[in-house]
């Protein structure tokens, strides 16, 4: 039997979060010193005890910290930052914890080979951690270790903050209509609507993605482009037309600094040795050489692509030099040049209610699971829509929120998080995952529903894979259920990997259809979408392979008496791989959440190291059928189901036969 268990989040009080939390959290220290003393442990015990401690926890605050990011106030943010050195200080003494350590070392010497796999895989990674807190430090190293997961908790926080506000803080008010020439309609209404919502004459455009980026792609006005360009790309700097005011600049060396000396406490050389501990990837060595043979495959061919663009705009348009932000714009028109297709084209063939429809049924005739929404279920925004994850005989399987929509106090991006994770309960019953899917896509407008590029569609399935990780788990064990556990340089193959079916016209043609029409989405225009696929696709690998390269080298070869060098080590990355021109006001790294305030610190390369398994993990749809149910199934038994608890090369060999190789990234990337 499965237990659901959902979040009340109109019930949430914020002025009573920190004390509950200061409550869980001596609670559950309370316990943890009480099983960790007892003369015999048993995975039965202590294991199991701890697993229940850690669960309460999870599911009181991560409705709190899902709100932080999708619903930021204020109030909440107060409440937050009060929080989070809290919980820094009680993962931290869990971390020390000797006699906690000693404990399950004593599990690992007496029960282990008793132990099912996936019981053996937390054990490992349990006592991998004790030492990556430093559990073996002195006293005062121990303390120094604590005080830096609680700064660094903060800074990230801190750094998150700035580039929200940032993001908020500025606007353009545009009165002259002449002024959105070039811009799609769904653009032009939502910045309408934007102005009636502030009470302001025209149309207001701001810094979230759908609007930025409807300017800097279609808009004929190379001075408003300019002026959005040059807001977006230094917001929480020390440049452009908030310079100062939210700067990250400091943040980021705080970061950095206190990175690499967290990393030195427990014995390694540096901040990117510490990551690697947790990752498929076992050196450095083997991180930067994959990125750099990567980038050598790649750069002339990301050459002659931006020569094209050059060449095209001088020809076509009497463009001299291509500003940086001309690239877009008139990369759209030889996009459209060469392949008579656009994302405005095909817009009206995804609306939001078909797109998750047709997704869904993929789901179903790859894996044998339904999705079915509810209405009755609490949420945090009107917005926001909830389904329930079904087996194939109709029995509750987990949960799922969908937020798509990008909004004012919404972190950017499309991410997914977890809710509740799977386990078993003591009374043998299965708790059901639960995960928020996450999105800033553009909402509907007056008299039309929310319609989709391509692009959003692809990261819909992108995110929807990685839910389908942490939903369809059949771990019993919430430390290696779901995605938890699992390296993260990993943990982006199920993602990568679902984008495939929004590239295949049998899969495409359940999601699509004109909203106002409801004709499918005709062939002749799937064939110039497919034949478009990889335009500019060495100028995009490179972009990718950049800030890989960037996190990467700026972790690896951090010097303390230096500093962090951010700038200098950016440029030196650039110099090596980039082909497009970067202005010298870009600061893209004082926005750079995934890497300063995200999981993806010294771990940027995951995105390209995930590509080749999920690529590679493809090839053998593309060999058996699209819809085989056979490789369907074997992919839900061997990846989806096996969470963390098992290494992630060995569950791809169990699928595919053999280790990954590289070509098949390349050839679906269209680069020779």
């Amino acid at each position: 039997m499965q237990k659901l268990c959902l979040a009340n989040f109109s019930q949430i009080r914020l002025e009573d979060v920190p004390g509950k939390l200061e409550e869980l959290i001596k609670y559950n220290l309370t316990v943890i010193e009480q099983l960790s003393s007892k003369r015999q442990v048993s995975w039965q015990s202590l294991i199991q005890p701890m697993e229940e401690l850690d669960d309460k926890l999870n599911q009181f605050w991560s409705p709190i910290s899902h709100l932080n990011s999708v619903k930021n106030s204020a109030e909440l943010r107060k409440v937050y930052q009060k929080c989070l050195p809290m919980l820094s200080n009680y993962s931290t003494e869990i971390g020390q914890n000797e006699p906690l350590f000693n404990a399950i070392n004593e599990i690992k010497k007496t029960e282990y080979n008793s132990l099912a796999p996936a019981q053996q895989k937390v054990i490992d990674n349990e006592l991998r951690d004790f030492r990556l807190a430093g559990v073996d430090l002195a006293v005062e190293k121990k303390q120094r270790y604590k005080t830096i997961q609680t700064k660094l908790s903060e800074l990230c926080n801190q750094f998150e903050n700035n580039v929200l506000d940032a993001t908020n803080k500025w606007t353009i008010q545009i009165t002259d209509e002449a002024r959105l020439s070039g811009l799609p309609e769904h653009a032009r209404q939502a910045a309408k609507e934007a102005a009636q919502a502030k009470e302001l004459d025209g149309w207001l455009f701001t810094l979230e993605f759908p609007s930025y980026y409807a300017v800097i792609s279609y808009a004929d006005d190379e001075a408003l482009r300019e002026e959005m360009y040059t807001a977006y790309v230094t917001r929480a700097s020390d440049q452009g037309p908030n310079a100062n005011e939210f700067d990250n600049s400091a943040v980021m060396d705080e970061i950095l600094s206190l990175r690499h000396e967290k990393a030195q406490l427990v014995g390694f050389n540096n901040y990117a040795e510490y990551s690697l501990a947790t990752k498929m990837a076992e050196k450095s060595e083997d991180v930067l050489h994959f990125l750099n043979d990567l980038a050598k495959r790649c750069k002339e061919q990301g050459k002659k692509e931006f020569d094209e663009l050059t060449q095209f705009a001088k020809t076509e348009f009497n463009i001299a030099t291509l500003n940086p932000w001309d690239i877009s714009y008139y990369s759209e028109k030889l996009r459209l040049h060469k392949y008579d297709i656009s994302q405005e084209a095909l817009r009206p063939y995804f609306p939001e209610n078909k797109v998750i429809k047709g997704l869904f049924e993929i789901v179903e005739r790859l894996y044998g699971i339904r999705l079915q929404e509810r209405s009755d279920v609490d949420t945090w925004h009107e917005d926001v829509r909830y389904f329930d994850v079904l087996d194939e005989n109709g029995a509750v399987r987990g949960g799922l929120y969908f937020d798509l929509y990008a909004r004012a106090k919404k972190r950017g991006g499309a991410w997914m998080d977890e809710c509740v994770n799977r386990r078993r309960l003591e009374d043998e019953m299965i708790q059901a995952p639960v995960a928020f899917l996450t999105c800033n896509f553009s909402g509907p407008t007056k008299g039309q529903p929310a319609i989709f590029t391509h692009n959003e569609v692809v990261t819909l399935f992108h995110e929807l894979g990685h839910c389908l990780h942490h939903l369809l788990t059949q771990v019993d064990y919430s430390f290696v259920s779901g995605i938890n556990g699992v390296p993260w340089d990993a943990v982006e193959l199920p993602s990568q990997f679902f984008e495939n079916w929004a590239w295949d016209k049998t899969a495409l043609d359940l999601c699509a259809q004109h909203y106002q029409t409801g004709e499918p989405l005709p062939d002749d225009m799937f064939q110039r979408l497919l034949n478009a696929k990889n335009f500019q696709s060495a100028m995009q690998m490179l972009r990718q392979l950049e800030f890989s390269l960037f996190d990467f080298s700026m972790h690896c070869e951090y010097e303390p008496e230096l500093g962090g060098r951010i700038q200098e080590k950016l440029n030196a990355v650039r110099e090596k791989v980039t082909v497009v021109p970067v202005p010298e006001f870009n600061c893209f790294q004082n926005s750079f959440s995934h890497i300063f305030a995200g999981g993806y610190a010294a771990g940027y390369y995951s995105y390209k190291w995930a590509e080749v398994l999920s690529s590679d993990a493809f090839s053998l749809f593309e060999e058996n059928g699209i819809f085989d149910q056979a490789t369907g199934r074997s992919f839900l038994h061997n990846i989806l189901e096996k969470g963390g608890s098992q290494e992630p090369m060995d569950l791809f060999v169990a699928f595919r036969g053999r280790k990954p190789t590289v070509d098949a990234l390349l050839k679906h990337s269209g680069i020779v």
